[in-house]
């Protein structure tokens, strides 16, 4: 049996880090390429640093970021805890005198993964690649003024966080719901050297200006204090014979040379029985 096609085939539980670089966008060219040198730096020394093989870690460049995947054999909490304190160490070395600070975006998430010849996939890396890149993550990462935020999944945080360990502090980690496109799902958050975040409020986007109304329209229409009855009035007047009826709209009535028999009323009561002349 060939094990190497079958292995295509099969997926297997690995931790799922998901890396992108904050406003990416920002850079021109040639900081770009400088970005990702630093990125890439970060990530290989902390891996050196907390001893797991480079044979273990997959890596995929995504452009502003990576991708990774570290096989089963490797402990989770050596990669929630060592590595990501090398990470961050490593990163404060690299912005030391920037101008412009590098910003990471780290989301986690362990889950069945499928490797082919062009790399990972899996719904376990789509969920670490939306914590990575929520809006949640990137308001957190700019009102902390922080260099490095790291999201985990629900079941991460329960499994492994929660347990503590080495360098593992869930005290330290804040929950929020997250609206992902696969629906809506508990994050934990992270600021590596901090105490748990508080989370920030969604801005509230401003509301949209009325509608003017179309040319010619109504616009005393279902207003009250302008049009409060419509009213049919019943009166005899020799000029238009008996039963004429007249319509009137709320106070926006004229009426003139007019003999009525009985009280009416019109927007408001006019009085007791008797001839009266409007």
């Amino acid at each position: 049996m060939d094990h190497d096609a079958m292995d295509l085939t099969e997926a297997r539980y690995e931790l799922v880090i998901s890396v992108d670089a904050r406003r990416s966008g920002e850079y021109d060219d040639v900081d770009k390429q400088r970005m990702r040198e630093r990125i890439y730096r970060v990530l290989e020394a902390a891996f050196t640093h907390a001893k797991v093989a480079r044979d273990a870690v997959h890596m995929e460049d995504r452009g502003d970021g990576v991708l990774l995947s570290v096989v089963g054999r490797i402990a989770v909490t050596r990669l929630l805890g060592l590595w990501m304190v090398e990470v961050h160490e490593n990163l404060r070395d690299e912005n030391r005198g920037l101008r412009v600070p590098l910003g990471l975006r780290v989301g986690m998430h362990v889950g069945p993964v499928r490797h082919d010849g062009r790399g990972i996939s899996g719904r376990a890396v789509d969920l670490a690649c939306r914590l990575a890149d929520s809006p949640l993550a990137r308001r957190l990462l700019d009102a902390e003024r922080a260099d490095l935020v790291l999201v985990t999944s629900q079941s991460l945080y329960e499994d492994v966080v929660s347990g503590g360990g080495k360098f593992i502090e869930p005290a330290h980690y804040s929950s929020a719901r997250l609206e992902l496109k696969e629906g809506e799902v508990t994050a934990w958050f992270h600021l590596p050297g901090r105490p748990a975040p508080q989370i920030p409020a969604a801005p509230v986007p401003p509301a949209a200006p009325a509608a003017d109304p179309p040319p010619n329209a109504d616009t005393t229409a279902g207003r009250a204090d302008d049009v409060q009855e419509v009213q049919d009035v019943k009166c005899d007047d020799p000029a238009d014979g008996p039963g004429a009826r007249y319509t009137v709209h709320g106070d926006m009535s004229q009426h003139s040379d007019n003999v009525y028999q009985q009280p009416v009323h019109i927007g408001r009561t006019t009085g007791d029985a008797g001839r009266r002349k409007g």
